[in-house]
């Protein structure tokens, strides 16, 4: 199988959707199968659209390259269309919208959480062939070898880590902490690190700021501390808490997005109100919590499993989405494929000089 995802990969730091298509592609390039990032060669049996706008450093291809491709190329492919985002988390008021519009050239969609699909349903994105498929994170670099299960005579070492430094990572909260840490009688109980980008102009007094960090130098500096926290609001799944879960730290989750949905039953719930009340709440019950973390289910090979059987199973009915397409023009064939034939040109230079 050839499947072809739309992300320019980025090494090191860069965020969840740049993780997922690392993550991804190595789970189908091990289990035999080829993967490229663009709609050069003629034999993709799947499309998978993950960034439709063109404006972000990680598209590689939108849906209006994909009805190119579909319309003159080949029309035997599949098209999946993977929604992680949306306005609610970035504070806008034109990405579902967008996202909506670009989902027209999808055959299938698949969301990472429930609450991000209910909320897309609402907006009126079409209810055929949706699908929901849980992140999850690499486990050569996010296990719980060597994590530094707390003794309960030290203080709690809290973390959270973040790419993006949008306000609705949960900045608010982490300040809060930041302060808590400063007064009787917390500082004689918990610390606080933060590990990432931080806001411009943002800074805390109180707490230990690591630098963004990447693979296994991420687990390692994770598995330093004893329980994770997570404020981020209106997040549609995130990768920070998977990655801090999947290392055996207990999770701290405001009540927000589909992070309950990964969440729920590793750890307790908060909101703006309770946090300190909840904070003492898993202090009581630390022991339990870190003993449930040993059942966290959600890995990149578990997500990795769940694509390709949903590849597979679709792919084998791919007639009938076939049928579904329009029929194009002679001439706006005879264009397009000039076009792409430019592009292919293209795209080989390109990794003719840069090797």
């Amino acid at each position: 199988m050839k499947i072809a995802i739309g992300t320019n990969i980025k090494d090191g730091p860069w965020g969840g959707g740049n993780a997922f298509a690392r993550n991804l592609s190595s789970f189908l390039i091990e289990s035999g199968h080829e993967v490229v990032y663009s709609l050069v060669d003629k034999d993709i049996d799947i499309i998978l659209l993950t960034e439709p706008r063109k404006i972000s450093e990680t598209s590689s291809f939108n849906h209006k390259d994909i009805d190119e491709y579909l319309s003159v190329i080949n029309n035997n492919s599949i098209v999946f269309h993977r929604i992680n985002e949306c306005d609610q988390r970035k504070g806008t008021n034109y990405i579902n919208e967008y996202l909506i519009k670009s989902n027209s050239v999808a055959d299938v969609t698949i969301f990472v959480s429930r609450w991000l699909e209910n909320l897309y349903i609402e907006d009126g994105i079409s209810k055929k062939n949706l699908h929901t498929i849980m992140a999850g994170a690499n486990k050569t670099f996010f296990n719980p070898k060597n994590f530094n299960s707390w003794n309960e005579k030290d203080k709690l070492k809290i973390v959270t880590h973040h790419w993006g430094t949008n306000k609705n990572k949960g900045y608010e909260v982490y300040k809060y902490i930041d302060q808590l840490i400063s007064v009787e009688p917390w500082k004689d109980i918990i610390e606080f690190t933060y590990i990432g980008n931080l806001p411009k102009n943002y800074k805390f007094d109180n707490s230990n700021v690591v630098e963004p960090l990447y693979g296994v130098e991420l687990g390692n500096e994770l598995k330093k501390n004893h329980l994770y926290i997570t404020g981020s609001l209106f997040e549609p799944s995130g990768n920070h808490h998977i990655e801090a879960a999947q290392c055996g730290l207990p999770i701290l989750y405001i009540n927000s997005g589909g992070v309950t949905e990964y969440c729920k039953d590793y750890g307790i719930e908060f909101n703006d109100s309770n946090l300190e009340e909840k904070i003492n709440e898993i202090i009581e019950q630390y022991e339990v919590y870190e003993k449930k973390m040993e059942t966290y289910p959600l890995s990149s090979e578990k997500m990795g499993r769940e694509f390709l059987l949903l590849f597979s199973e679709l792919l084998s009915k791919k007639i009938s989405f076939i049928k579904k397409r329009k029929n194009v023009s002679k001439f706006k064939i005879y264009i397009h494929k000039f076009l792409w034939k430019l592009n292919r040109i293209y795209y080989r230079l390109v990794i003719k000089f840069n090797r």
